[in-house]
């Protein structure tokens, strides 16, 4: 078997990724997540129904081997992430139309031969017509039933059931009647009806697959943006075409006007205009020079550049993309574990139902062939597999829909927690504001201190530290020793034996107390001299008023916590008509997050930086810009990019859509079960209605959720 394509982590756990084959319905997804979990070294194991992957999260020191032998094991087959899993599913969706044409054509043909049956033939011409059906009918169901019967027998040879078991018993119970009545001169055939269940369940599983393939696009598109090959220039100049996964960090890349990008990098030559719309879902392009980072399967618009490559294959900024988006698809929310807990009792219980219907129409007098059709009825009709789609797939569209407006979900579970939040705290450096800040003065002129405070500068991925960084460039910087970060606070260190500070007025100068200076301000100080009062200006995000305005118009109350000034967030929380928290460390941010949990609230918290880690973790849901520090984009459970405000309300407005069709799919597998389930007991759908049934639930709940294709906006 293939090693998994995708190996994510470090000491002393590490992640792979796998496609399975053979996944139809949540009892498989059951039976592979519990079979994994209890191997040795698995922490934790995830399945995607939607893509068909599974994401298994394990001890380093355990082979991949060693997990592929358990997935076989359990009953399924694996497959590598990567092309392999591309082309074993288009293999499968070939095989389905292939099978589901061979069940047309003989379904058509031994309806003709039916015809005659159904309008008096009686006798030897009756007894023709149903061994003709049966030379056409047989054939047909031992080809286009191979799908459901190899998907049975795996799973009874390994001592579980599945969605097909009944399926497969089913048809072949209805064949297999039909075949004893035609021999024994009976008055009743169903090749019929055997060949034409085969062929709606075939057709229900061809269109989920169709709608499947269709739900994943959000991730396939994003990996079909990168070129397969680009233009790399060689050490003696000479450039040459090389393939995609031939690219290496280092390399030098000339893209052409109206290319797309093969890998990330920088700017080394050149000037030109970015369209980076593929991964900030900004419509606007970017001007870029020397310098200037760009992203793989973005699209260099204006001129001819030369790129340096910083990252390549899935290293790439768009490859951790596409991961994240399958890694939403894949989170368990309450909707998903009810459903878990609903697969678990599915085959015990629909045998154990078909059985008491086949003996009860026995006790109240029916024939062996009505009791056996009524119980084959049953065995086709409860299905779970519309309640095994009802979340998964919500979640899986609803992703791609948000990725397509610049939000990446994290974590699938956190739509369902966003669309119960109720409560909004704001950062505002980086946050509300771009962090796109410039130095307005207070910079040191003597030669020394300008060099301490870039080496303190320097040290710092603050948005300040690096403005400060920015206006003091090409200065030298001495060594800095015994060097702490507060987060929240501010930065100090040691330079030949004296400590040098920067950070919030009031920590690197105690009596300071509060300046009233409407603008953003950091202190600097070396030792006991005078300290240094630095003005800063940052940008306000272009939408965050209309923002603020659609979080109220989704029943929010948005506060701004900031570590800034008072006069500065009073300022901005006027600007913006909202409530202002000033000077508030991250320790009081984190408590006031708790407080708000603890009294009942669900807590949003949107930040970007060190400072916001603590209360990113505490709140019900974490959201972050794409310019957030690494702490924060771990501690996110969504992420959005561009220089706008505008996704965050968009997100909410989308879980909430979500949830929405999520329970409007739950009350459509329910009804459907309670509804279809006492018909069949009652002997008044036929096997043939009962496959048309199933597969309608299904695609009724896949159709459903398919609405969310327009749920971000």
């Amino acid at each position: 078997m293939n090693a998994p394509a995708t190996i994510e982590g470090a000491e002393p756990l590490a992640t792979s990724t796998f496609v399975v084959e053979g996944i139809h319905c949540a009892a498989c997804i059951a039976k592979i997540e519990r079979g994994l979990t209890a191997l040795p070294g698995v922490t934790g194991a995830r399945v995607n129904f939607s893509t068909r992957r599974v994401r298994v999260d394990h001890a380093d020191s355990l082979a991949e081997a060693a997990i592929l032998g358990e997935i076989g094991r359990i009953g399924f087959t694996a497959h590598a992430f990567a092309g392999e899993a591309a082309n074993q599913a288009n293999r499968e969706g070939r095989q389905l139309v292939l099978a589901l044409a061979v069940a047309g054509f003989a379904m058509m043909n031994v309806m003709l031969l039916s015809v005659s049956v159904w309008s008096g033939a009686d006798g030897a011409t009756r007894g023709l017509f149903h061994w003709l059906s049966a030379l056409i009918a047989l054939p047909a169901i031992a080809y286009s039933g191979q799908p459901f019967f190899r998907s049975a027998w795996s799973a009874l040879r390994h001592g579980r059931t599945n969605m097909d078991v009944p399926i497969s018993i089913g048809v072949t119970l209805t064949a297999a009647m039909s075949l004893y009545e035609t021999a024994t001169g009976g008055e009743h055939a169903y090749f019929d009806g055997a060949v034409m269940l085969l062929f709606f369940l075939l057709a229900g599983r061809v269109l989920d697959n169709m709608m499947r393939a269709r739900a994943e696009d959000g991730v396939a598109a994003l990996l079909r943006r990168v070129p397969a090959d680009a233009l790399v220039l060689g050490p003696d100049g000479q450039a040459m075409r090389r393939a995609a996964d031939e690219i290496a960090p280092g390399m030098r890349l000339l893209v052409a006007a109206g290319e797309r990008i093969a890998a990330d990098g920088v700017i080394e030559d050149g000037e030109t205009t970015i369209d980076r719309s593929l991964v900030t879902g900004e419509s606007i392009p970017e001007d870029g020079g020397p310098g200037a980072r760009v992203l793989a399967g973005t699209i260099n618009l204006a001129a001819p550049i030369r790129v340096r490559v910083t990252a390549a294959g899935q290293s790439t900024a768009i490859a951790d993309i596409a991961r994240l988006m399958e890694t939403a698809g894949q989170s368990k929310s309450r909707y998903v574990r009810i459903a878990d807990r609903a697969s678990r009792l599915y085959a015990p219980a629909v045998h154990t139902l078909a059985a008491l219907t086949l003996a009860g129409w026995l006790i109240a007098g029916a024939g062996l062939h009505h009791a056996m059709l009524t119980a084959v009825a049953v065995l086709i009709i409860t299905c779970p597999c519309a309640l095994g789609l009802a979340v998964p797939i919500a979640q899986v569209v609803a992703a791609g829909a948000l990725m397509r407006k610049g939000v990446l979900i994290k974590d699938g579970s956190a739509l369902e927690r966003l669309a119960a939040a109720d409560t909004m705290l704001l950062d505002k450096t980086g946050t509300v504001t771009l962090g796109r800040v410039t130095v307005m003065g207070g910079l040191p002129e003597a030669p020394h201190e300008r060099a301490a405070l870039l080496a303190l500068a320097r040290a710092s991925r603050h948005p300040l530290s690096q403005a400060i960084v920015a206006a003091l460039d090409g200065d030298d910087a001495p060594e800095l020793t015994a060097l702490v970060e507060h987060p929240g606070l501010g930065i100090a260190a040691a330079i030949g034996g004296e400590i040098v500070r920067l950070g919030r007025p009031d920590w690197v100068d105690p009596d300071a107390g509060d300046r009233a200076v409407a603008q953003t301000e950091v202190t600097f100080r070396i030792g006991d001299a005078s300290p240094r009062h630095i003005i800063l200006s940052d940008t306000l995000r272009r939408d965050a008023s209309a923002a603020v305005v659609r979080l109220r118009a989704e029943g929010f109350d948005p506060e701004i916590v900031s570590g800034d000034s008072p006069a500065v967030v009073a300022a901005l929380s006027e600007a913006l008509g909202v409530t202002g928290n000033a000077r508030m460390s991250p320790a009081d941010k984190h408590a006031l997050v708790e407080a708000l949990e603890a009294r009942g609230h669900r807590v949003v918290m949107v930040g970007d930086g060190l400072n916001d880690g603590p209360a990113l973790k505490a709140a019900s849901v974490a959201i972050a810009p794409a310019t957030a520090s690494d702490v924060g984009q771990l501690a996110a459970d969504l992420v959005f990019f561009g220089d706008r405000l505008m996704p965050v309300p968009i997100a909410v407005a989308a879980a909430r859509r979500t949830m929405r069709v999520v329970r409007q799919n739950f009350a459509l597998a329910i009804g459907y079960n309670v509804l279809a389930v006492p018909l069949a007991i009652a002997g008044m759908v036929t096997p043939l209605v009962a496959a048309l049934a199933m597969s309608g639930s299904s695609l009724l709940v896949v159709a459903n959720a398919m609405r969310l294709r327009s749920a971000a906006r």
